[in-house]
């Protein structure tokens, strides 16, 4: 997915970003951080299709 972004951007990195992780707890963090976020979409999406059927 990083690297998609990267292509998407000109293969510049956003600001902040150092690229791949080098430790395994950095690692975890990104997984976990990235397992989180897909998961929030998700809920909203959830939220929206809800707010659409009752309204």
């Amino acid at each position: 997915m990083a690297e998609k972004d990267a292509d998407a951007a000109g293969g510049a990195l956003a600001a902040g970003e150092t690229g791949k992780p080098r430790d395994p707890r950095a690692e975890r963090l990104a997984a976990q951080l990235r397992a989180n976020l897909k998961r929030r979409k998700e809920q909203a999406k959830a939220r929206a299709s809800g707010e659409d059927e009752a309204g």
